[in-house]
């Protein structure tokens, strides 16, 4: 009876010490079948196409409208200068006088001469009509009637001939005034007073720009309007209705707040670049805009009626460079999806192949599962927001 008391006794107690590790044996079943039971939460947002607008972003420089060089119509000593370096004048504005006594002079002479001519007129006009009267009673000969009417007549263009030197001599001496030939910004001044200037020489004087309107000149490669006009062809792009838009975007990122139109592509293709030369036309009424700046032009070329976008973060790359994304399937399933990509614009990219409207598509959690995992969808609310607002009023842009 002792003997089987203590037997029953150790086995109490060595059931006892197995009791924990056989607890501990069950408790990894339960936590993997936890884990097991909890599906990774990931951020998707749901495709769906839209009519975009589609925009070129285009490198491009500021050019004046119009560009004047002052140059003297007359000869003589610059005597003032009338303006202030860099500042705003207005068409027929004077800018230099020219020392104006010698054409004061001259202008006085030819006064004096046509004063001369004018008096032999009358003259040559009481004699003529004498002898008219005198050939009327046959007192006189015709041939002297002729001689007489001719002496009238060259006396006339004597007349004729000395109002054209005042005219001239006066259009000398207002001459000596220089003014400005357009509106615009006037540059240095490139010579002082008491510097002799010649008629019709090459140097200028100074240099006008108009600055509002400016040219936006930019270029475009002729590989990308042959694509542009095969998407037109295939339908997979519509034509904008009216004049083109065009758009500025400034050196330091910034949007131009006046929206410009195109005035013209040239016909024929630079050899050296294998571009074509576009310009578009600004306002440009506070002069921010400055000839030589060097900005970056949007052009809408096209619409895209069933566009499809996704932000730019849910675009992989796979290792033979292509594009996917991972897809959430209606049993909740990721899968790899290859795409083809389009432009990009604001974060978000164009996709051309691949995708179609209703499709979720991962955009955050990629480190939480691996493809053909379950994962638990959660709508990412900003990406939806954004690519809302693209598709109602952001244009979608292709850098080149």
């Amino acid at each position: 009876m002792t003997i089987f008391n203590a037997r029953s006794a150790v086995l109490a107690m060595a059931l006892a010490g197995l009791a924990p590790w056989l607890a501990g044996c069950s408790e990894p079943k339960q936590a993997v079948a936890s884990i097991a039971a909890e599906e990774p939460e990931v951020s998707v947002v749901s495709v769906k196409p839209h009519a975009r607008s589609l925009i070129r972003e285009l490198p491009g420089r500021i050019a004046p409208t119009r560009v004047a060089d002052v140059r003297p119509r007359v000869s003589g000593i610059v005597v003032e200068r009338l303006f202030s370096q860099g500042s705003e004048v207005k068409a027929g504005t004077p800018l230099y006088r020219i020392d104006p006594k010698p054409f004061e002079v001259e202008l006085q002479a030819s006064d004096a001469a046509l004063a001369k001519a004018t008096a032999a007129y009358d003259v040559t006009f009481q004699q003529a009509r004498r002898i008219s009267t005198l050939a009327g009673q046959k007192a006189v000969s015709e041939a002297e009637n002729e001689k007489a009417i001719g002496a009238m007549r060259q006396a006339e263009a004597e007349i004729a001939g000395r109002k054209a030197d005042v005219a001239r001599a006066r259009l000398n001496l207002d001459y000596a005034t220089i003014r400005a030939p357009i509106s615009g910004i006037v540059g240095a001044a490139l010579v002082s007073e008491g510097a002799l200037v010649v008629q019709n020489d090459s140097t200028n004087l100074a240099t006008i720009q108009q600055l509002d309107p400016v040219y936006a000149d930019f270029t475009q490669s002729v590989s990308e309007m042959n694509s542009l006009r095969r998407a037109f062809d295939k339908g997979d792009l519509d034509r904008i209705a009216g004049a083109a838009k065009v758009r500025l975007v400034l050196d330091d990122g910034t949007l131009y707040p006046i929206a410009g139109k195109l005035l013209f592509s040239e016909s024929k293709v630079d050899t050296f670049t294998g571009h074509v030369t576009l310009r578009g036309e600004f306002s440009n009424p506070k002069n921010e805009l400055l000839p030589g700046m060097y900005v970056r032009v949007q052009i809408e070329q096209g619409i895209d009626t069933d566009a499809i976008a996704v932000p730019q973060q849910a675009v992989q790359r796979n290792g033979g460079g292509g594009a996917e994304v991972f897809v959430v399937k209606a049993d909740g399933h990721v899968a790899t999806q290859v795409v083809r990509m389009g432009a990009v614009q604001d974060g978000q990219w164009f996709v051309t192949e691949g995708l179609k409207g209703g499709e979720r598509v991962v955009v955050e959690g990629f480190q939480k599962f691996a493809p053909g995992d379950k994962v638990k969808p959660l709508p990412w609310s900003e990406a939806e927001t954004a690519i809302n607002t693209a598709a109602g009023d952001q244009p979608t842009i292709a850098k080149p």
